[in-house]
């Protein structure tokens, strides 16, 4: 697996939504290293892709609440694992599970195992409420994958909570999860 700075030389095979993150991180003077990789779709089999890039991918699960009214993205360390009691008061919602695929790709352009903050791009009306781990905003790097899971990004977690936050119109709650 090679690093590689900023976006793709050549564009063929390349998705169109994998493209405009690269386009807007460009566009806003956001630097960034990727990795091209093998389709990761568990956290345990971005370990390798961890390793080149010098940092742990962060989790991120998309959530609703029972009605399907609100919807979430929840950033947190690969490492945590999620309880709904321990999130739910936090928000506040109650009886959140995760929600369907079908509503990932309607919200954020992304499949399940492509879960990002990068999906943001596409929910330009603020659809979904955007959590975010403690532990994630004390990083000085962020990673996640470009609405792909055949490449992931490495970028500076300030810029992602400022610059790229600003740009998708979106803002986040950060919430505190146990191990």
């Amino acid at each position: 697996m090679q690093i590689y700075e900023g976006r793709p030389a050549r564009t063929a095979g390349r998705q169109e939504k994998e493209l405009r993150v690269y386009e807007l991180l460009d566009g806003l003077g956001i630097s960034y290293v990727r990795a091209d990789h093998e389709a990761v779709m568990t956290i345990e089999a971005c370990r390798e892709v961890d390793e080149a890039l010098q940092i742990e991918i962060c989790k991120n699960l998309f959530l609703c609440n029972r009605q399907k009214t609100n919807y979430y993205l929840l950033v947190m360390p690969g490492g945590k694992n999620l309880q709904t009691k321990e999130l739910s008061p936090q928000i506040p919602s109650s009886r959140l599970s995760f929600a369907s695929g079908e509503d990932m790709e309607k919200y954020l352009n992304v499949t399940p195992g492509s879960a990002t903050i990068m999906g943001l791009i596409f929910d330009p009306e603020n659809r979904v409420q955007l959590l975010i781990d403690e532990d994630v905003l004390g990083e000085e790097y962020f990673a996640c994958h470009p609405c792909v899971n055949t490449s992931s990004i490495r970028l500076k977690t300030g810029d992602v909570l400022g610059k790229f936050l600003e740009a998708v119109h979106h803002d986040y709650i950060t919430v505190k999860l146990s191990r």
